[in-house]
């Protein structure tokens, strides 16, 4: 079993905001694989399925972004999974809108979500796939950004790199991890 977690805040007022991009793949990979994330347990909505033939559960906690790890540790633990059978999709402020960063491992630089995922997981290789959000405008508060709402007209990037994303994640169920990062991290976007 693979476990998906992607990470975001619940509620909302949260659904369109740049820090949801986590939730907004997870979603678009249940939509198209029909499953259905409606069962609360683990500190987060669940919902099993199968994708490529590979058993599936896609996760979106629900404990608000700076404590993501409880709801990962959690469903780890119940499941009994290793890391490397975990992947976390997650927005990045490091990446331009859009672009796509897989890796099996690393720091959490300076996303809280991730922190929090690092720390209750005890370790940093899991695999994740990072999705660029830009970097926040000069002038503004770093929370504000990350909170502040996309729009499909105005972040076509943003919205094209999610379903990228969800792509991406299929590719590392199907093909394995190496083959999604040739493939999905070569997109560079030029400014």
């Amino acid at each position: 079993m693979k476990i998906i977690i992607g990470l975001g805040n619940p509620g909302k007022e949260y659904e369109t905001t740049r820090h949801n991009m986590g939730f907004m793949t997870v979603d678009k990979i249940a939509r198209k694989h029909n499953i259905e994330i409606i069962d609360l347990k683990h500190k987060g909505l669940c919902g099993k399925g199968m994708i490529g033939g590979e058993k599936v559960l896609l996760v979106k906690p629900q404990t608000y972004m700076n404590n993501s790890g409880e709801c990962v540790r959690e469903t780890m633990d119940y499941y009994k999974v290793q890391p490397e059978d975990i992947i976390i999709i997650y927005d990045d402020i490091d990446l331009d809108p859009g672009q796509l960063r897989i890796r099996t491992s690393g720091s959490a630089g300076s996303h809280n979500g991730m922190k929090s995922v690092v720390s209750h997981m005890g370790t940093q290789a899991f695999p994740r796939v990072r999705v660029g959000v830009g970097a926040k405008p000069e002038g503004w508060d770093l929370a504000d950004y990350v909170l502040s709402h996309i729009t499909p007209e105005a972040d076509k990037e943003i919205v094209k790199g999610t379903d990228e994303a969800a792509e991406a994640v299929e590719c590392i169920l199907s093909q394995g991890i190496s083959e999604a990062m040739n493939h999905y991290n070569r997109h560079e976007h030029i400014q």
